[in-house]
């Protein structure tokens, strides 16, 4: 029997808060009665959307939380949603539409990787935003997003605080100037491009698929979809604990499995699909082999049904005596039946009240899938003692079941993958451009342009500034600052450099002393200077030295062959020049060589990625595949 350890991924979450903008007429003493109350009909308002979603690890939740500190009291929320990210950003689509259908409300939200709206909208922020500066600025209000921007000068807008606000600063200014805290449109593009499609996109990451189940596992999925999440997990992340529990089948024995149409996200099928496992023999599940039509619904089903044992398994063996619903034995349920009641909410008109009983059901549903009284495998079990189902039942309906989908989106081919990359990346299909023409038009003295615009580029400790544009200028080099940072570190230059036997362009910075008051250097300093400068010398002649014994010379590509010189030319000559030959070494053809190096390691990489695409698709230049083909060598007759 397979045993798979568990994975030691360490969970992504989503943290988002629901703020009040500062309202002088609101009673302070009524500010988490105020706040329960938006909870319920932000609950009540997006239910229908959420309920029916089937979340990666947990669902969309609100709560209460108090102030604290310079934060005031708040609505706030955490999920995890794991591996799959479209949870997240479903939050964050959820996040805006309930900020602007309650415009006096002021939404912030962040993952494990901090202002992650930020980090998607990175092509497009202004320079001085970084991480360091961009706590308590990002917000959602209006249903868009906003971004308080920090003074150009210290005191040149008095409404601007110049360092970071605290929460209760950011409150007043998105109150006082909702227009001047607007972030750019292309900002706001590329979230919005990110978060497209909702709510409709939920149908298109769901899958659907056959599975052959125990007849309990039926009957809980048709009341509780979502738990096939919490299933899929148990068996995903499973260690050799969880598995004893799958060597003989307690609660969902193997002879009662029909088959069943059941509702996964892609995410969630790409997970158990791609698990290989071998059940143990005396769990009594077998399979078909491999050229059985139904082979997958069996090995999938078999894979759902130790993921539910396994949550069973967790339970406390006194859990069983419980015999509530679920829904009545949650204490959110006494509490808001009974502000119902006390509201008159079941006074009105029959057809009224037939709507809101409706929207009723909808929120409880909801509510209860939200708390966390239960666990996934205590709600499992009380939904097998409190709802009757029929096998036979069980069985009339799995003879007419709905046509599964299919699953050609697990294997997708290079140029599917090149079209999602691209897609994701906000490129239009009017920019696309075809195989063909790319190779026909393309030019490689783009690589060695695009190397060059990259190191004439400014870096700091944060790290490089890629070239977006082929066409962009490059930055101006300023020798004067560039030496002046120098004297600051290493202290003043001597007046008179003995620099003839340097090389003109490496120590150019050596020579250009002209600018200096060498009335200011004390002889101590010039002394030491110029012994730093005659060791600096010394190594570099052993460099050269060594260098000139090795083949290393010859990996390069020159521009063009020197020939050797006469030995009556200088017989002062270096020593190193006599011992290669006194031959002068000829002028390296750096673009030649960097696009041959860069073209290598492109081809190594064996159409997958590395340093090379990865480096150039940052700066724009985008290679052709390699279709040339190393002839090979015919066997020689002997």
């Amino acid at each position: 029997m397979e045993e798979t350890m568990k994975l030691a991924t360490m969970e992504d979450t989503v943290e988002y808060c629901l703020f009040l903008i500062p309202d002088e007429s609101r009673d302070s003493d009524k500010h988490e009665e105020v706040l329960q109350k938006y909870i319920e009909r932000i609950m009540t308002r997006f239910a229908p959307m959420l309920v029916p979603y089937i979340w990666q690890n947990q669902p969309f939740n609100l709560k209460y939380k108090p102030g604290k500190g310079s934060v005031p009291a708040h609505m706030f929320g955490v999920t995890k949603f794991g591996d799959n990210i479209e949870d997240e950003w479903f939050i964050v689509y959820v996040i805006k539409q309930i900020t602007k259908e309650f415009p006096e409300l002021v939404a912030r939200i962040e993952d494990n990787d901090g202002e992650f709206l930020l980090i998607e909208a990175a092509d497009f922020l202004p320079k001085w935003l970084d991480p360091d500066n961009s706590t308590n600025r990002v917000f959602f209000h209006h249903g868009e997003l906003c971004i308080i921007p920090a003074p150009r000068k210290p005191g040149a807008e008095s409404w601007l605080p110049t360092t970071p606000p605290t929460i209760p600063q950011a409150l007043n200014i998105i109150a006082a100037h909702p227009e001047k805290i607007l972030a750019s449109e292309s900002i706001r593009a590329a979230v919005s491009r990110r978060i497209r499609g909702y709510p409709e996109k939920i149908q298109v990451s769901l899958h659907r698929a056959h599975c052959f189940l125990p007849a309990g596992i039926v009957a809980v999925l048709k009341q509780r979809p979502r738990l096939v999440s919490a299933a899929v997990q148990a068996f995903y992340l499973r260690d050799p604990i969880d598995l004893r529990a799958c060597r003989v089948f307690k609660t969902f024995l193997p002879e009662t499995r029909i088959m069943t149409s059941v509702t996964f996200t892609k995410c969630l099928y790409a997970q158990l699909v791609q698990q290989r496992f071998v059940p143990d023999r005396r769990s009594g599940y077998r399979l078909p082999p491999p050229s059985d039509p139904q082979y997958r619904a069996h090995e999938l089903g078999m894979k759902l049904a130790h993921g539910f044992e396994i949550l069973c398994s967790k339970c406390s063996p006194h859990f069983s005596d419980c015999k509530k619903s679920p829904v009545t034995a949650s204490p959110l349920w006494a509490s808001f039946l009974a502000s119902l009641k006390k509201n008159d909410y079941f006074k009105v008109g029959l057809g009224k009240y037939l709507e809101e009983v409706f929207q009723l059901k909808i929120l409880m549903f909801f509510i209860f899938h939200s708390s966390l009284a239960m666990s996934p495998g205590e709600e499992i079990l009380t939904l097998l003692q409190t709802i009757p189902f029929d096998i036979e039942d069980l069985k009339k309906e799995a003879a007419n079941l709905p046509p599964e989908d299919d699953d050609q989106w697990l294997d997708l081919s290079p140029d599917q993958l090149d079209q999602l990359l691209q897609e994701a990346a906000g490129k239009k299909e009017s920019e696309s451009i075809s195989k063909e023409e790319k190779e026909q038009n393309y030019d490689l003295t783009q690589v060695s342009e695009s190397m060059k615009a990259f190191i004439s580029k400014v870096s700091t400790h944060k790290g490089a500034e890629l070239p977006r544009e082929p066409s962009e200028a490059p930055i101006t080099f300023d020798a004067d600052s560039f030496l002046n940072y120098f004297d600051k570190i290493l202290g003043p230059r001597p007046h008179e450099s003995d620099s003839d036997d340097l090389d003109e362009e490496e120590f150019e910075c050596l020579d250009s002393d002209d600018d200096l008051d060498s009335e200011t250097h004390e002889p101590g300093e010039e002394a030491s200077l110029k012994g730093t400068l005659d060791n600096l010398k010394s190594y570099m002649a052993q460099m050269d030295q060594e260098l000139a014994h090795t083949c290393i010379g010859k990996s390069f590509t020159t521009r063009k062959q020197v020939e050797p010189v006469s030995q009556t030319t200088d017989n002062n000559s270096d020593q190193e020049d006599s011992d290669t030959g006194e031959s002068v070494m000829a002028p390296v053809d750096v673009d030649l060589n960097l696009v041959s190096n860069i073209l290598e390691s492109y081809s190594s990489q064996a159409g997958l990625a590395g340093p090379a695409s990865n480096l150039l698709q940052s700066m724009g230049v985008q290679l052709p595949d390699n279709t040339d083909h190393r002839p090979t060598s015919k066997p020689t007759k002997n």
